[in-house]
This record gives C-alpha cells, sequence and structure tokens, in this order.
C-alpha cells in the first residue's frame, strides 16, 4: 500500500509554469485550410511557448521565421534600417501566440541544424552588430519599431545548446566556433541587450547538458544572467530532478543566486540511437509519455526550477501533445497540462508528500477550490498496480466539500470517475492506480 499526504493548509510556494512548452498553437487567420489546436492551448492555459525551432515547420512560417538570419539576411546591411529586417512571417507567427493567449519566450539565434552545410548556426562575423541586429528585433516586437509591436514579452534567450559539440567536432550542429568564442559571443550581445532593455529578461545559453562547460561559462562570465537555460533528455525523472539541483547550486556557487533556472528542453528519451530512439517517440505519444509528463510536472514543482518547458508543441515527431497530421486532435499527452493548469489556476502550491518513488503528486488550493494531479510512473513496463491511500486534510467546508475523480489511461481521456462529498477536516480515499495511470482531483467547498 502506498501513502500519499496532502495539506491543503500548508501552502509551500506559488504553482510555477510547469505547462509551458516550446512552440506555439497550430492557426492561420486565413479560414481556407484550417487545422487548429489554438482551442487546445487556451484550454489548457499554456503559459509560455519558446520559438526555438520554429522555422522547421511550414505552417508557423518555416525558413522566414523567428531564426536571428531569417529576420535579417543580409548581414551586411545596415542593422538601423527597417528595410534591412524580414519581419512578417515571424510576425504572424507571434500574432498566433497572442491570439491563444501564450506569452513568447523568445530564442535569439538559429534552430539546430543537422545537414552538411550551415546556415544560422555560424559565429556571426561580428558579436557587436549581431547584438545590434537583435536589438531590433526586440524593439520591434516590444516598442513598435519598424510598424511592430508592443507585445509583454520579457525572456529573451541568447542562441541554443553551444555545449552540444566540443570544439574539435567536425559537425557542430548549434554553435559552429569554440567554447572562447561563444564566451565572448555571449558576454557582448547579453551586455548590449541588457544596457538597450533593463527592464527584460536576457539570459541563456540553453545548456544542452556538459556541466563542466556551464561552470567554465559561469566562472568567466562577466554579462548579466537574468536566467540560465538547460535541457535534459531521459526515462527516469530522478536524472532531471538531480540536474534541477546541480543547476541550482552551481549558479549560487559563483553567485547568481537570483538567477532563475530554467529548464527549456525535455522529453521521454531512452537513448538517442538505435532501436531504443524509436521506441523512445512511441512512447512520447503515448500513455507512458503522458504520465511520464505528469511525473516531470510535478518533480519540477517540487523543485528548484523557475520554468518548465516541454519539447515539442511543433507538429513533429517529438510532440506527444497532438497528432501530427490532424494537430487538432489531442494525444495522452495533451491532458497532463490541462491538470497542471487547474493547479496554476489555484495559485498556491501545498504540501504533497508520497511514501513511494512511483507516486507522484503536486496540489494547489484557492478560496474555496482545491486540486490534485498525481500519476504513477515507473520506466518498467511490467510494472504492476498499486493501492495508494490518499490523506486529504486542511481544506474542510461547513457544508461539506464536494471531491470529483477524473481519470487518464488507455481508455479515458480525462473522463469522469467518480464523485463524493465528505465532512470535516480530513477525507482519505484509497485509489488502485495502475502503472502510467493519471488522476485530476477536483475539491470545492459546497
Amino acid at each position: 500500500m502506498s501513502n500519499l499526504k496532502v495539506d491543503f493548509s500548508n501552502v509551500v510556494g506559488k504553482v510555477k509554469p510547469m505547462h509551458a512548452v516550446n512552440n506555439g498553437p497550430v492557426y492561420k487567420f486565413a479560414a481556407d485550410q484550417r487545422i487548429s489546436n489554438l482551442d487546445a492551448f487556451v484550454d489548457a492555459g499554456i503559459p509560455y511557448a519558446r520559438t526555438h525551432d520554429a522555422s522547421f515547420y511550414n505552417t508557423y512560417g518555416g525558413e522566414h521565421t523567428v531564426d536571428v538570419h531569417a529576420i535579417f539576411p543580409n548581414f551586411d546591411a545596415d542593422p538601423y534600417d527597417p528595410a534591412s529586417y524580414d519581419f512578417p512571417m515571424t510576425d504572424e507567427y507571434l500574432k498566433v501566440m497572442d491570439y491563444a493567449g501564450v506569452k513568447c519566450f523568445y530564442r535569439l539565434g538559429s534552430k539546430i541544424e543537422h545537414g552538411v552545410k550551415k546556415y544560422g548556426t555560424l559565429p556571426p562575423k561580428d558579436f557587436h552588430k549581431w547584438a545590434v541586429i537583435c536589438e531590433h528585433i526586440i524593439r520591434h516586437y516590444t516598442e513598435g519599431w519598424a510598424d511592430g509591436f508592443k507585445y509583454d514579452i520579457e525572456y529573451w534567450e541568447i542562441w541554443n545548446e553551444p555545449d552540444l559539440d566540443p570544439d574539435d567536432a567536425t559537425h557542430k550542429r548549434c554553435w559552429g566556433g569554440t567554447k572562447a568564442e561563444f564566451f565572448e559571443f555571449y558576454n557582448i550581445a547579453a551586455t548590449h541587450l541588457k544596457q538597450c532593455f533593463p527592464h527584460l529578461k536576457i539570459g541563456g545559453p540553453a545548456l544542452a547538458g556538459k556541466m563542466d562547460w556551464a561552470e567554465d561559462f559561469l566562472a568567466q562570465l562577466k554579462a548579466p544572467l537574468d536566467f540560465f537555460s538547460w535541457h535534459r533528455y531521459g526515462a527516469v525523472t530522478e536524472k532531471f530532478s538531480n540536474r534541477a539541483k546541480e543547476t541550482r547550486a552551481l549558479l549560487d556557487k559563483y553567485g547568481f543566486t537570483e538567477t532563475e533556472s530554467i529548464f527549456n528542453e525535455w522529453n521521454y528519451v531512452k537513448s538517442f540511437h538505435g532501436d531504443d530512439w524509436v521506441y523512445s517517440l512511441r512512447q512520447e505519444k503515448s500513455l507512458k509519455g503522458s504520465s511520464f509528463i505528469s511525473a516531470v510536472m510535478c518533480d519540477s514543482q517540487a523543485g528548484p526550477v523557475d520554468m518548465l518547458m516541454y519539447y515539442d508543441a511543433r507538429p513533429c515527431g517529438m510532440n506527444g501533445m497532438f497528432a501530427t497530421d490532424f494537430v487538432c486532435d489531442k494525444l495522452k499527452g495533451y491532458y497532463p497540462f490541462y491538470m497542471f493548469n487547474q493547479l496554476y489556476k489555484l495559485g498556491k502550491s501545498v504540501e504533497s508528500v508520497s511514501d513511494d518513488r512511483e507516486v507522484y503528486a503536486s496540489a494547489a488550493v484557492g478560496e474555496s477550490e482545491a486540486a490534485l494531479m498525481l500519476t504513477h510512473y515507473n520506466d518498467d513496463d511490467g510494472t504492476e498496480a498499486l493501492e495508494c491511500t490518499i490523506d486529504l486534510k486542511g481544506f474542510g467546508g461547513e457544508n461539506g466539500v464536494e471531491v470529483e475523480y477524473f481519470v487518464l489511461d488507455e481508455e479515458h481521456d480525462l473522463a469522469p470517475a467518480g464523485k463524493a462529498v465528505f465532512y470535516g477536516e480530513r477525507f482519505t480515499p484509497t485509489l488502485t492506480l495502475p502503472n502510467l495511470t493519471s488522476y485530476l482531483i477536483k475539491l470545492k467547498k459546497l
């Protein structure tokens, strides 16, 4: 028997944006041939969408979207002249995000480039000029420059995974230069942008995972670092929670105690190679993928992570939220985002303690409502079901409390699974939890 204790009277902090994603909804303002998941984004309350790898997807605008070399195609042009910029496709993409109520988390740089020839991942010829170009991209989207917009875009991330490949690699996918060159580049770009926009959050570097590289980066850093972004993929949640602690400790060690730790790429991946890669892609779109999402959200809410951003909501092989061709069709992995949003709207995170490492949970409370999400996750496909007693306390109502259960399993997509009313300050239901099953439990004072 597993035991989960939830004390709604013990507020431990705010519910953080653990249901953010990479890339926004699919939607065309023109009505012809429109297949959209915009309503699903709204229903799940997706708080932020990072723009990395947007240019892989034609409906977002493809090769003309987001990336700095796409918006400013001729590096020898005048960065102060609006005519040097190609904004329309990115304008449309960000309009869709705004229409869905999703805040943009803008990655300045380029998508990953797996091809034999590199375009946007090569180090800019002039680091300072690149920073000036980015300055005007920011001005276009936040200050209305060049017939632009006044969006509330607070996060501006410099580059992506510069540590992915070593200095002596011949096929560098994200940063074509050396580590030392990136350090110089970041210092110049971040310093310039922070001077121009002291009210915005400037950070990076979207670390691929090399902690020794991260330590070298922080040790030499001369520029501001409002947030430190990093990535991790795996099939065991402890790898994620341990890396979150290591990252926070490293930031604190070098005096970046106020710098946000943003985990902005993650997904279920057993391995990026061979049969394990194919297995991983299948699981991302399955019930296992959804349970893994729930588990990581719950773990990260309890850990030293300030924002969690799933990779990827873009229609692609790693999107466990929506069907790739018919994006209006929700997959199992969509529902944890909806579940977590029920907590996010309540605002106050409360104590939830499980004595079984296979049971992951997170809970929140508002004025007259409360909610709990939980999942049974074990990567072993042969894992047996378990019985879990849930001790709910600290949320009594004078006229009783209504409890509703919603289940996510192979047969149900967060379907109603029961209702009860209890009186007093404590309620202890027991649930049977087959592996990979998730529940949303909602409480309301009568």
